[in-house]
C-alpha cells in the first residue's frame, strides 16, 4: 500500500486520444517527494533540448504537492509545470484551492497532458472515469462560464474545473489558468491553449491512506489550532488595511513612478469602507483554517475574488484608485488574465505609446479615457487583435518585435518574466542573488524565511529571534543580530541565507504547502507554521518514511540541482542572471559578479551555473550528469565558479568588498 501518494498518475495524450493510468515507483518519491520536484524529473526524462514549448511534444503537468489531499493544514498547492514559451525554460506555477486535494481523491498525484488536440476539448475526470470531451461550444468562454456550464454538463456542482479564457486559447503570455478562486499564473496558461485544452474538470471520493493516522491526526490537530491563532500566517492583506507599504514603496505606472507619499489615513479609511461595503465574505483553500481571499461583488459586474498585492496592480498600473481595480480585476480574470503581469503590459503598451514608438494608428479606436483604455487594451491582447497580437509575446516579447527603441522600455523583466514593480535604493546582496538565480517566476515564490531588513532596536531584534524557532541553525540568529545595515553581511551569511530562502519554497513546492503559512510568513513576525524541524515529523507519519531535517534537506538540493540542470540544458547561462537594472539605484557590478560567483561555487555549479558531475553525483543523479556530458553542456572535468580560472581572476587582487 501506498501511503500519502495514490501511486498512479494520469497521463493524457491529445494527440493520439488515449488515457492511461500509470503506476509510479515509491523509490522517486522518496527523492523527489512531489509536485515540483517530480515534475521537473519527468519534463528531464522526457522532454529533450529543441523541444518547441508550443509543439504537441512538450508537456503539461499538474503535480500534486505530496501531502495534498491528507489531514495536514494549508497543504493544498498544486505545481503546473511545462517548458515556458516566454524563454524556453522550466516554467513553474502554483494553483492553491481544491483541484490539488480533488486530484488525490480522485486516485492520482499528477495529471500530465501531451499532444494536442484536433480541436477544443476538456478533461473529465470522476475517479477513474476519464473522459475527452468536445469543447468547441466552450471557445471564447470566460472562465466563470467556462467552470459553470462544465459542471451544468456533469451534473457535479462539486467538480473542480481548472479552466483557461480566452487569454489562454489564444496563447497569450500573460494568461493564468483558474480554478475558483485559485490560478496558475502564466507559463502554463498558453501551453494549456496552445494544447486546446480548455479545461480538466475533476472529482474524487477516494481515500487517501496515511501510515500512521492517529499520530498524523494529533498532530493536525494540535498544527490546525496553532495555524488559526497565529496573526503572523496567512494573507494578512486580507484583514489589514493599512496598505502603505505597497503604494508608498512600489512603482506604479510601468514599474517606473514611487509616490512616496500617496498613502493617508483618511485613504486608508475611504478605501476600507470600499471594501466592506463590497465584499461578500472571505473564503480560503481546501483544509486551511485562514480565510485569506476577500469576495467581492462590484455593481455590474461578476463576483471575484482576489489575496494579496492582485488588488494593487490595476489601480497602481494606470494611477487611479482602488475602485478601478474592484471594478476591472473581475473582468481581467474571466479573460484569463493574471493580475500581476499584465497591467504591466498595458502600462508598458501606453508608455510606448507616450514616447512615440507606438503611434495612434496602432490602436484604431482606443478611448482617450485611462480606465477605458485598459479595458480596450485587456480585449485586444486577449484576442490578438491588431496590435494586441504583438503583446500577447509579454513585455520582452514585443519590445523586441516593436524594436525602435522599445526595449529600453522592457526594464522590469528577469528572464522575460515580468517582476515585481518595485525599486530601491541600495542593494541588499541576498535578494540580488534570489532575484538573479531564481528559477521561479518572481522573488515572491524565493523570499521569506529571513527577514527584508534588520531591526534597529536592540531588543526588539532580540524578541523577533526568541520566537525565530523555524531557523534551521543558530548562525541564522547571530547573522540577524550582525546585521545593521541592508547591504553589510559577509557574503557567506548572504549566500547561506539565500539557500536556505530556497530550500523553504522548494520543499512547499514538493510537499504543498502554501508559502503564506510556510516559506514567505517567516519574516514577518519570526513565526511561521512549517519549517524544517516540524515538516520530517508529518512526513514520516504521513507516508512511513523515517525522515529528519538532514534528509529533508538533500531533497531540497536535488530538487534544486534537478531544476538548475534542467535549465541549463535548455540554455541557460551565466549572462541571464541579472535583476533588473533600475531595481536598486546603487549598484556595484563587480560587487554583483564576485558575490554570484561564490554564490555557484556554495551549490557545487560551474563558472556558467550548471551543476558538476560531481554535484549531481553526491545527489544520487549520475544519470543527469551523463546526459549533460553526452549532449556537451558539462565536459565531465568542470570545477566549481572559484576553482575556474574566471572565477580566480575575479578575486585575484582584492577580497569581496563590505566582508567577505
Amino acid at each position: 500500500m501506498r501511503y500519502a501518494e495514490t501511486g498512479f498518475q494520469l497521463e493524457v495524450d491529445l494527440s493520439r486520444g488515449s488515457i492511461d493510468k500509470v503506476e509510479t515507483d515509491p523509490k522517486d518519491t522518496a527523492l523527489f517527494l512531489g509536485g515540483n520536484g517530480m515534475d521537473a524529473k519527468i519534463l528531464f526524462d522526457r522532454v529533450p533540448p529543441g523541444t518547441d514549448p508550443w509543439s504537441p511534444d512538450n508537456l503539461l503537468i499538474f503535480g500534486n504537492g505530496l501531502l495534498n489531499g491528507t489531514c495536514v493544514p494549508g497543504a493544498n498547492r498544486v505545481s503546473v509545470n511545462t517548458i515556458a514559451p516566454v524563454n524556453g525554460l522550466f516554467g513553474h506555477s502554483l494553483m492553491g484551492g481544491f483541484f490539488g486535494a480533488e486530484m488525490k481523491m480522485a486516485g492520482y498525484d499528477r495529471i500530465i497532458v501531451k499532444g494536442e488536440a484536433p480541436d477544443l476539448v476538456y478533461l473529465a475526470i470522476h475517479n477513474d472515469k476519464v473522459e475527452i470531451r468536445d469543447a468547441r461550444h466552450l471557445r471564447g468562454k470566460g472562465m466563470y462560464d467556462t467552470q459553470r456550464l462544465i459542471q451544468e454538463e456533469l451534473g457535479d456542482k462539486r467538480a473542480w474545473v481548472a479552466a483557461i479564457g480566452p487569454a489562454g486559447e489564444n496563447r497569450v503570455m500573460t494568461a493564468s489558468i483558474d480554478c475558483g478562486n485559485s490560478s496558475a499564473a502564466r507559463t502554463p496558461g498558453p501551453v494549456m491553449g496552445a494544447k486546446k485544452l480548455k479545461a480538466i474538470a475533476i472529482r474524487g471520493t477516494k481515500d487517501v491512506n496515511i501510515a500512521h493516522p492517529k499520530e498524523m491526526w494529533e498532530m493536525c490537530s494540535r498544527l490546525r489550532k496553532e495555524l488559526d491563532a497565529n496573526p503572523n500566517i496567512g494573507d494578512w492583506m486580507a484583514v489589514d488595511e493599512d496598505d502603505s507599504f505597497h503604494h508608498n514603496n512600489f512603482a506604479w505606472g510601468n514599474a517606473r513612478v514611487r509616490r512616496k507619499t500617496f498613502w493617508s489615513s483618511s485613504l486608508e479609511e475611504r478605501w476600507r469602507n470600499l471594501k466592506y461595503d463590497h465584499m461578500s465574505r472571505q473564503t480560503g483553500c481546501w483544509n486551511c483554517p485562514k480565510a485569506c481571499h476577500n469576495v467581492i461583488k462590484w455593481p455590474n459586474r461578476r463576483r471575484f475574488s482576489y489575496k494579496c498585492y492582485g488588488k494593487d496592480t490595476y489601480h497602481m498600473a494606470s494611477f487611479q484608485e482602488l475602485d478601478f481595480t474592484y471594478e476591472i480585476l473581475g473582468v481581467s480574470q474571466d479573460l484569463g488574465f493574471d493580475s500581476y503581469s499584465t497591467p504591466q503590459l498595458i502600462a508598458f503598451a501606453l508608455e510606448l505609446l507616450d514616447a512615440g514608438i507606438l503611434t495612434e494608428k496602432d490602436f484604431p479606436g482606443m478611448p482617450s479615457d485611462t480606465r477605458q483604455r485598459f479595458y480596450y487594451m485587456l480585449n485586444i491582447i486577449a484576442n490578438r487583435e491588431g496590435i494586441g497580437d504583438v503583446l500577447a509575446h509579454g513585455i520582452s516579447g514585443a519590445a523586441a518585435i516593436i524594436g525602435n527603441g522599445a526595449e529600453k522600455f522592457d526594464h522590469n523583466t528577469v528572464k522575460k518574466f515580468e517582476q515585481l514593480p518595485i525599486k530601491l535604493g541600495k542593494l541588499n546582496p541576498a535578494y540580488f542573488l534570489m532575484i538573479a538565480t531564481g528559477e521561479d517566476m518572481a522573488i515572491t515564490q524565493i523570499e521569506g524565511s529571513f527577514p527584508q531588513d534588520p531591526i534597529a532596536d536592540d531588543e526588539m531584534r532580540e524578541e523577533f529571534i526568541r520566537k525565530w524557532v523555524a531557523v534551521p541553525d543558530k548562525k541564522f540568529h547571530e547573522y540577524f543580530r550582525q546585521w545593521k545595515k541592508r547591504d553589510e553581511l559577509p557574503a557567506k551569511a548572504m549566500i547561506e541565507i539565500t539557500d536556505w530562502n530556497e530550500c523553504m519554497h522548494y520543499l512547499d513546492d514538493s510537499l504543498g504547502f502554501c508559502g503564506f503559512v510556510s516559506s514567505f510568513r517567516g519574516q514577518f513576525g519570526g513565526t511561521t507554521g512549517y519549517h524544517v524541524w516540524n515538516m520530517p515529523q508529518i512526513i514520516t507519519h504521513a507516508t512511513g518514511w523515517e525522515f529528519d531535517k538532514d534528509r529533508l534537506w538533500e531533497c531540497f538540493q536535488r530538487n534544486r540541482t534537478l531544476i538548475r540542470a534542467l535549465n541549463s540544458r535548455l540554455g541557460l547561462r551565466r549572462f541571464m542572471e541579472r535583476p533588473p537594472e533600475d531595481h536598486w539605484a546603487v549598484r556595484n557590478e563587480k560587487y554583483e559578479q564576485q558575490l554570484l560567483t561564490q554564490y555557484y561555487d556554495f551549490k557545487g555549479w560551474t563558472w556558467d551555473g550548471i551543476p558538476t558531475k560531481e554535484t549531481l553525483e553526491k545527489l544520487g543523479m549520475g544519470y543527469v550528469a551523463e546526459d549533460l556530458i553526452k549532449r556537451g553542456v558539462l565536459t565531465g572535468n568542470d570545477v566549481t565558479a572559484l576553482n575556474d580560472d574566471r572565477g580566480k581572476e575575479q578575486f585575484k587582487e582584492e577580497v569581496l568588498q563590505k566582508g567577505a
